[in-house]
């Protein structure tokens, strides 16, 4: 079907990352767009936020959903069983999932995809912000609020621009990467996250072989530099040889320095990892056209985006409290490196968002987090944080636990999340990082404003 030519489309889940995203899009391209959610049973800001845009917003019951409806649109976290999909199928309507939705949008545009494991959100961001700076008007349909758009009052994850230039993040986790046909397509990295190795190499091969113009890979990474299409279009921070190769990095405070092909970069960011996220989007922006001098320039002026190492304040006893979307291994480590570089201990948090990804990757977690954490340091696990429906809870954060515990003794465990805050408030002294680290579950921002609160 002509999704495009629909007008009504209800979205199940509407409060979810990725499905408001697109549901702003639509929204902002004149579709009349109407979703439900679990989470609406309290208010949210989201919800206001929809409501000012004109999204109609009703509670997860099958109330919004009648014969009106034109396309009811899900994400892959939706059962079969749920009680809006299954009146959707009974009247007939017809069901897209959320990246079949994004894949048809995308055809309409010039889109750049942003594709790896890890720092999608932010060089997604930083590609908008540069190309808006640079006067080309881009959309944006992206994984995380971006800051500069949320101070506008909006959600942040989605911007329509009047050019045909459209960012995107593509989503190698369920596999919907394949779908999309870029005219850039952008490989940062390739790590066991959600998938083994060979698929993931297949995955990755399949989205090169659907970027229309250029494909642009991370050349210091051992997998992603097999999926070379020309050097000359790449970035590293390992490999001298590299085109956009970033060196001379430095960490001062709450802001980052280095050097491409001679170009200074200065930006209000942490961490080595953001060195590599500038580069790929330098990398991009190049080639269509923008100088390296220009990139730099525009990323003077970025603000970040949501819950990616965002400080949320300073406590009375001197203590930096800063939140991170941090959920796999290499992003944990990354995240408390970032902090390292500031506070004199991080006392970093992390509660796991599945038992399933928590299960599949607990080796890679407890050997990052043994060659991560500093002697000072503590590391803190806390229950899975479970969304409901159906899943195996064989495998927990304690059991990840009693393994990490015996290689590195500055750790602890905290069953109810609630009770970290007393151990914060006796333990944590003035220079000292809390690092709240975790996915999915929309509660985190405001637990780390409750400990900034408390402490």
């Amino acid at each position: 079907m002509d999704i495009l030519s629909y007008r009504n489309f209800f979205f199940i889940g509407i409060a979810g990352t990725g499905m408001s995203a697109i549901a702003q899009y639509l929204n902002g391209i004149g579709k009349n767009v109407f979703g439900s959610d679990r989470g609406f049973k309290d208010p949210s800001l989201i919800q206001t936020q929809f409501k000012n845009l004109g999204i109609k917003c009703f509670l997860q019951d099958a109330s919004g959903i009648d014969q009106n409806i034109d396309v009811v649109v899900i994400s892959t976290a939706i059962e079969e069983s749920n009680i809006e999909l299954v009146k959707a199928r009974s009247l007939n309507i017809p069901i897209i999932t959320r990246s079949k939705l994004l894949a048809e949008i995308s055809k309409n545009k010039k889109t750049i995809a942003v594709g790896g494991t890890s720092g999608k959100s932010t060089t997604s961001a930083m590609i908008f912000h540069i190309l808006n700076k640079c006067g080309l008007e881009p959309s944006i349909i992206a994984g995380a609020g971006l800051t500069e758009l949320q101070k506008q009052g909006l959600p942040g994850n989605a911007w329509i621009g009047k050019s045909e230039w459209l960012v995107i993040e593509a989503d190698e986790s369920d596999g919907s990467i394949v779908n999309y046909i870029p005219e850039i397509g952008l490989l940062l990295n390739v790590e066991r996250d959600h998938k083994e190795y060979d698929e993931l190499k297949e995955i990755f091969g399949i989205f090169k072989q659907h970027t229309k113009k250029y494909f642009i890979v991370n050349e210091g990474d051992e997998i992603a530099k097999t999926l070379s299409q020309n050097s000359n279009l790449n970035f590293s921070s390992k490999d001298k040889k590299t085109k956009f190769y970033g060196d001379n990095f430095v960490q001062n405070g709450f802001g980052i320095n280095f050097y491409c092909n001679g170009v200074k970069f200065s930006i209000p960011i942490i961490g080595k990892h953001n060195m590599e996220n500038a580069l790929a989007a330098t990398a991009v922006c190049s080639s269509i056209g923008l100088s390296i001098e220009n990139c730099a320039k525009a990323l003077e002026s970025y603000e970040g985006i949501y819950r990616r190492s965002q400080l949320i304040g300073k406590s009375n006893k001197n203590v930096l409290v800063i939140d991170d979307f941090a959920h796999n291994p290499s992003e944990i480590a990354c995240a408390i490196r970032s902090c390292q570089n500031i506070g004199k201990r991080v006392f970093a948090w992390y509660q796991p968002h599945g038992f399933g990804p928590l299960k599949f990757t607990y080796k890679e977690l407890i050997k990052e987090v043994c060659e991560t954490i500093r002697p000072q340091d503590i590391f803190i696990l806390s229950d899975v944080y479970y969304a409901g429906g159906t899943v195996n809870m064989d495998f927990t954060s304690k059991d990840v636990f009693d393994i990490l515990h015996e290689k590195a003794n500055n750790t602890t465990f905290f069953h109810d999340r609630n009770d970290i805050i007393p151990f914060f408030k006796e333990h944590c002294k003035d220079g000292d990082i809390i690092l709240t680290m975790g996915a999915r579950d929309t509660s985190l921002s405001d637990f780390a404003n409750k400990i900034l609160k408390e402490i």
